[in-house]
């Protein structure tokens, strides 16, 4: 139970950072908004140092490298799918793939679900799709390309989620620092590499630093989820970070929220309560 909280708060928590991430990238060129958040992201990490510990082996280091540079490239194609679209079509399969890598992981390692798990699992993996889909899913077709981009999307957000899951389970934050510095690092110099393309307009500092903010406590919780319970539960689970998006969206810009997105919102809401009972 405890780590099913921790993974539904660390799926609110990605929501949320999402949701503000956009609307800073709305403002300014989105490598501007990430130059903020990446920062702050690390600063609250090294911050969290004193009270949680952290030890760097060199399990930790290679565990927590992998993972940033998986973040990075996760930024990167996610942000070059959305871009292709359609959005409706992409971001589903995104998502999906980000559950179902770590779930087969987890399996594989050999974690064992009971009856309620096997019901429950199937059932939140669905909801992942209903919710991050918007109107009209399935009516234009991807490009081949953009199809490949969204695959390689979601794997990488899977990759980051197993790699921070692999890391020694007494590393503390460990693993969220050297990940961060690293992406951090990627981002820095992609955007000192592009910085002719990045445009004059100023980014949203408040909002940008709160969505790095909120990633943070999103890594965080997720790792302390993965090292209480399995891998399968707590990565699906946190797989359902579109919700939040959908209903800060649907709050404060006023967006519909769509049949099938509150069937997805349902379905998530009954998976969450059959997991539970795992």
């Amino acid at each position: 139970m405890i780590a099913l909280l921790l993974a539904l708060g660390s799926s609110l928590a990605y929501g949320c950072a999402d949701f503000l991430g956009g609307l800073g990238a709305r403002k300014a060129h989105v490598l501007r908004t990430v130059m903020i958040a990446a920062p702050a992201s690390l600063l609250v990490e090294l911050l969290l140092w004193p009270f949680i510990g952290a030890s760097f082996s060199a399990q930790t280091l290679l565990w927590g490298a992998a993972a940033g540079v998986a973040s990075a490239a996760a930024f990167a194609l996610l942000y070059k799918t959305l871009a292709m679209g359609p959005m409706n079509v992409l971001s589903p399969v995104t998502a999906l793939v980000s559950a179902v890598l770590p779930v087969g992981v987890g399996l594989l390692q050999g974690e064992h679900l009971g009856l309620a798990g096997l019901i429950g699992l199937p059932l939140a993996l669905a909801a992942v799709v209903l919710v991050s889909a918007g109107p009209g899913a399935g009516s234009v077709r991807p490009s081949r390309t953009a199809l490949l981009l969204a695959l390689g999307a979601g794997a990488a957000i899977a990759l980051q989620l197993i790699f921070l899951h692999q890391a020694p389970s007494d590393s503390g934050v460990g693993p969220l620092i050297i990940g961060r510095a690293v992406s951090t690092a990627v981002t820095l110099i992609a955007a000192g590499l592009l910085y002719r393309r990045l445009g004059t307009e100023k980014p949203a500092y408040a909002m940008s630093a709160t969505a790095g903010v909120l990633d943070s406590v999103a890594n965080l919780l997720f790792l302390l989820a993965a090292r209480s319970g399995d891998l399968a539960v707590v990565a699906v689970i946190t797989a359902l970070y579109p919700a939040g998006t959908v209903l800060l969206a649907r709050s404060v810009l006023a967006e519909r929220i769509h049949r099938g997105q509150l069937i997805g919102l349902g379905t998530a809401a009954a998976a969450v309560s059959l997991l539970a009972l795992t």
